[in-house]
């Protein structure tokens, strides 16, 4: 359908809704690259009239990739709740971005709203909010999950303590999680990125994970972020799996590129809610995102980079994940050029991951080509910890020596901490005061710098 609109005495004619959504979003590279951005300010305005003024009912109607040739799409389609969605379903984008600014939405209807919204109404939303609106808005939701301990609760900041190794040597990672650890880092997840996908040595980090984890009485979840068909396997070994891990992207070519599908993800949840470790919850998925993913692999259908992050958003929707996170700037300045970027695709990712009721995480971070630097990610993980995010990614040193790119450390978890008052799981806090680690939810930096018989050999 063809939309036009005058604008400044010019006329702006945009073919369809796909051309609306490309020509919305703020100035990224990604879209750029892909030749599908506003070729001017003034063109990007009037695509933001465009979509003010379209009914919220109409991205029912217009599926951006075909319903026929993409389960993401019939995903999408097939599992909108149409009960959920009626509050709004009168309202178009411009009224929806209205209501969600005010005092009636609050962190009930929000929750009850998520199942109703498709993926294309929240990133059409978003296109028309500042980033005080995103951080506004999405310090009003709360999404609380469990495994081990409770994620997600008012006042709290969980970390992923992410010990990477370049050879994946154990007495290494052992180290590295044992830096983190003394700073009060990892109750979201001991999250290790294996430099080798070789089975057996994934399964000996595991139940390195494992045995530290029971020695110290520790109520932390741990995963491996492997391919999900070698996490199946080593199920299948006996190995102690907590969480299943899998990047995921918003079509289903995009996820053919990474060796998947919707029901090779089902076997997966089906695989670790039958192990049932959890002890105080069951959500146990894992799953990454980020912006350029689907374009990295020319699986975009011509959709900007922004909806089809959201679109992923879909696929972990289904299947109720403890953590979702963004790997914000590591796919590049191809896709993010500089930190502005970083820093806006960073609070649209929290904002909307959130709407559609992820509990959202992020990777606060740049690979060493992209025009951005450490004080950019001061800013966003500062942003993202006003906006309410679950948890954010540490590496020791803020250096990842095995992934090459640039995280936040564990010292700026700290810091976040207590800039903004917030703590760590309950769960965990009390785990670390029994462990004389910290004192009234405050760490107690003084120690000495060991855990009583840690050890990072066998």
């Amino acid at each position: 359908m063809v939309h036009r609109i005058s604008l400044s005495g010019e006329t702006f004619v945009f073919q369809n809704l796909k051309d609306i959504m490309a020509c919305a979003s703020p100035l990224r590279s990604g879209d750029e690259l892909a030749g599908i951005a506003a070729t001017d300010p003034v063109r990007r305005v009037a695509a933001r009239e465009v979509l003010a003024d379209l009914p919220l009912r109409h991205f029912l109607a217009e599926t951006l990739i075909p319903y026929e040739t993409d389960e993401v799409s019939r995903l999408i389609i097939d599992s909108h709740d149409a009960t959920a969605f009626a509050p709004v379903s009168h309202m178009t984008v411009g009224q929806f971005r209205d209501w969600l600014l005010s005092y009636e939405a609050d962190a009930e209807s929000l929750g009850a709203l998520a199942p109703g919204l498709t993926p294309e109404m929240v990133a059409a939303v978003s296109k028309l909010m500042r980033n005080q609106d995103l951080i506004s808005v999405g310090r009003k939701m709360r999404v609380v999950t469990a495994f081990r301990n409770t994620q997600g609760l008012p006042g709290r900041l969980g970390s992923r303590l992410q010990p990477n190794h370049p050879t994946d040597d154990a007495d290494g990672i052992s180290a590295a999680l044992l830096d983190g650890l003394l700073l009060g880092a990892g109750d979201a997840v001991l999250g290790i990125n294996p430099a080798s996908d070789h089975i057996g040595k994934g399964m000996d980090i595991l139940w390195r994970f494992d045995d530290i984890r029971q020695r110290y009485d520790m109520p932390v979840q741990s995963c491996l972020l492997t391919h999900v068909t070698n996490t199946i396997s080593m199920i299948e070994k006996g190995a102690p799996v907590d969480l299943v891990f899998q990047s995921i992207a918003g079509s289903e070519q995009a996820n053919s590129g990474f060796g998947i599908s919707l029901a090779t993800l089902s076997e997966a949840w089906l695989a670790t809610r039958e192990l049932n470790r959890g002890t105080v919850g069951t959500n146990a998925m894992y799953f990454e995102t980020g912006q350029g993913a689907a374009l990295s692999s020319n699986a975009h259908h011509g959709v900007d980079q922004q909806t089809m992050e959201v679109r992923a958003y879909a696929v972990a929707r289904a299947y109720p994940p403890l953590l979702v996170n963004t790997v914000v700037g590591f796919i590049g300045p191809e896709y993010l050029y500089d930190g502005k970027q970083i820093i806006r695709a960073g609070l649209e990712d929290h904002f909307c991951g959130k709407l559609m009721g992820l509990p959202m995480g992020c990777d606060v971070c740049y690979t060493n080509h992209a025009e951005a630097d450490q004080d950019d990610m001061d800013n966003l993980m500062m942003l993202l910890t006003a906006a309410g995010v679950n948890f954010l990614i540490a590496v020791p040193g803020g250096d990842d020596v095995m992934l090459s790119y640039q995280s936040l450390s564990y010292h700026d978890i700290l810091t976040l901490r207590s800039v903004f008052d917030v703590r760590p799981a309950p769960e965990f806090e009390s785990w670390l005061e029994r462990m004389s680690l910290a004192d009234r939810g405050r760490l107690r930096m003084n120690q000495p710098y060991a855990l009583p018989g840690f050890r990072t050999g066998p």
